[in-house]
């Protein structure tokens, strides 16, 4: 079993990425669904057919779902919605704007991505491709589980409790709407199946993170920022996937420009993302659409490739906490102390060695610190980073 995620900043073809490797893992034999979990769907449109909120056969081997997101919705939020619905009603809310009120910002996403765990936990595939939401979303998803084990180990409980003592009085008093042990069993629920989302997705050996973009400056950046955080939620990346290279026989003063600006990002890119495997996609003479097109971006993305196989295994960007500072580790064997130079620009950190350069967007944690230390363990180059210090190497 693989699970394949693809995302990328809204307009970058990450859809058509992933509706390519979605046919060529078919092609190749492996049974194989392909997810949207975004929620303006435009996977149907890829493939140039008509997707539902069940998976359907698009072609041999392959399926494909635009998960109902009210569906799901009511799967793993409707006992916990309904009675927000009526705190909001109790507060004179009318009906219907309590219950859109309700619908908590990204749970529309969060139960799509859910749907993974189905999937998985069903068998039938062999290969599950997820075409996520652009990037931010994604991110603030994949950082639930996170918060959801903090909650269910510290909060919950006394939350549970509290209820349990104080909600008769304040029934007999205002007949204010407490949730009931329903409500908190629901709550259990989903806390539950993020865990299991969060075990099937930061499980390297079977699911693989790979990040689209398009060589343009604010796309990297935020495809870089994308990366330190996937790092910090201990999600592995294995691939990054360069799209809409125009090709060096297009001429004209028009697109020599163009493509020299490409050049430069493209550069960037390589800064940003080495050692992680970058695969260059032209930028096709017609519209991605229909399974003919698809296929041949799935060959000018993984010519005789494999799409299932995993790029890169080894976690370059690993971040540790420690009692009173944070370590953000970088693996760069077969270098010495010495040849190493470190520049920091706010949230940027700048490593040259020689004449190559790694450019990383530190996370908020990192971002309002200094790095108080640097030294080198077994090939990583290790940063400690602390509050009001002064820099020091080692």
């Amino acid at each position: 079993m693989r699970i394949l995620l693809y995302t990328g900043k809204g307009g970058v073809g990450k859809t058509s990425v992933a509706a390519a490797t979605a046919l060529r893992c078919a092609d190749l034999g492996y049974r194989t669904i392909v997810v949207s979990t975004d929620a303006a769907h435009s996977l149907a449109d890829s493939f140039d057919v008509t997707i539902g909120n069940e998976p359907v056969e698009i072609a041999p081997r392959l399926h494909g779902q635009e998960i109902d997101v009210l569906h799901q919705m009511k799967k793993y939020w409707g006992t916990v919605q309904e009675w927000l619905t009526s705190v909001l009603a109790w507060r004179g809310l009318d009906e219907l704007l309590a219950d859109e009120a309700s619908v908590l910002p990204g749970m529309d996403e969060l139960a799509s991505l859910l749907q993974i765990v189905l999937l998985h936990d069903s068998n039938a595939y062999d290969v599950i491709i997820v075409d996520c939401a652009p990037t931010g979303e994604t991110l603030r998803l994949l950082s639930l589980p996170e918060v959801a084990e903090w909650y269910l180990t510290r909060i919950f409980p006394i939350q549970r409790q509290t209820a349990r003592v104080v909600g008769p009085l304040l029934r007999s008093i205002a007949d204010i709407p407490v949730p009931d042990e329903q409500v908190f069993d629901s709550i259990k629920d989903l806390i539950l199946q993020l865990d299991r989302m969060h075990e099937l997705l930061t499980d390297q050996k079977k699911t693989s993170v790979r990040l689209v973009l398009n060589p343009e400056k604010m796309v990297v950046k935020e495809a870089q920022r994308t990366y330190t955080y996937l790092n910090l939620y201990g999600y592995a990346t294995d691939l990054v996937i360069s799209n809409r290279i125009i090709p060096t026989r297009v001429g004209d003063e028009y697109f020599n420009a163009w493509k020299g600006a490409q050049a430069r990002y493209s550069q960037l890119v390589e800064e940003a993302f080495a050692p992680l495997p970058i695969f260059q996609v032209p930028l096709m003479d017609q519209e991605v659409v229909g399974a003919a097109m698809l296929r041949r971006m799935a060959e000018a993305i993984y010519g005789a490739q494999d799409p299932t196989q995993i790029f890169h295994s080894e976690q370059p960007q690993v971040i540790e906490k420690t009692e009173d500072a944070y370590l953000l580790k970088l693996r760069l064997p077969f270098i010495t102390k010495d040849a190493v130079n470190l520049t920091r620009s706010g949230d940027e950190l700048a490593i040259s060695i020689g004449n190559f350069r790694r450019n990383i967007i530190l996370p908020r944690v990192l971002a309002g610190r200094d790095v108080a230390r640097a030294k080198f363990e077994n090939n990583w180059l290790v940063l400690t980073f602390a509050n009001n210090t002064n820099t020091l190497a080692e």
